[in-house]
C-alpha cells in the first residue's frame, strides 16, 4: 500500500496521462509536440514554463484518515515542459523516483488556469492498468499544493519548487 500511495503521488504531481495504456477507457491521446516558436505563449504561460523547466518538486503528502505528524518527503524532477498546439495540453519531461523505480518519461497533462494560477488536472484516468487517478495541483510563488486520489485512497499534497541552478530561480510576482 505504501509503494502504491507513493506511485499515485508521483502521478499526481507530474506523471499522468502519457502512461495510460491502450485499453484504458479514458486514454488521453498524445498530442503533437511543437517547438516554442510554433506555439504562442501568453506571459503567464511563459512564466509557468520557466518555473517548471529544470525544476524539482520537493514536498510531502497526506493520506486521508492517517496520522499527519510524520510525513515522508518526495521529489519529482522536471527537465522541461512545453505547451502543445492542442488547447490546455502540455508535455512534461519528468523523472519519477519512488521505491526501486527510477525513470524519465514524457507526460501529456492538462493545465487549466484560474486567473494567473496554473493547475494540473486529472480526472479518473487509469494508468498502467491501475486507476482511477484524479488530482488538482496548483502552482504559485515557487510552491505547489493540491489534492489527489487513487480509487478510494486520497489526500493532500504540498511543497516547494526548486530550480536545478540557483541562479535560475524565477522571481516572485
Amino acid at each position: 500500500m505504501k509503494n502504491l500511495t507513493r506511485f499515485s503521488i508521483c502521478f499526481v504531481l507530474s506523471i499522468y496521462a502519457a502512461l495510460a495504456t491502450a485499453d484504458d477507457e479514458k486514454k488521453v491521446a498524445e498530442p503533437k509536440q511543437a517547438s516554442d516558436e510554433e506555439v504562442k505563449l501568453s506571459d503567464n504561460e511563459k512564466a509557468f514554463q520557466e518555473l517548471l523547466t529544470k525544476a524539482k518538486l520537493v514536498g510531502k503528502f497526506t493520506i486521508d484518515g492517517q496520522d499527519t505528524s510524520k510525513l515522508a518527503e518526495e521529489e519529482y524532477t522536471i527537465s522541461r515542459i512545453s505547451k502543445t498546439p492542442e488547447k490546455d495540453l502540455w508535455v512534461f519531461m519528468a523523472r519519477v523516483k519512488y521505491g526501486d523505480k527510477d525513470y524519465t518519461v514524457p507526460l501529456t497533462l492538462t493545465v487549466k488556469w484560474a486567473g494567473d494560477t496554473p493547475m494540473i488536472t486529472l480526472t479518473d484516468l487509469k494508468i498502467l492498468g491501475q486507476g482511477p487517478f484524479s488530482a488538482r495541483v496548483l502552482f504559485h510563488n515557487n510552491k505547489y499544493a493540491g489534492t489527489w486520489s487513487h480509487g478510494e485512497v486520497g489526500g493532500h499534497l504540498f511543497g516547494r519548487i526548486e530550480k536545478e541552478d540557483p541562479k535560475e530561480k524565477p522571481e516572485k510576482k
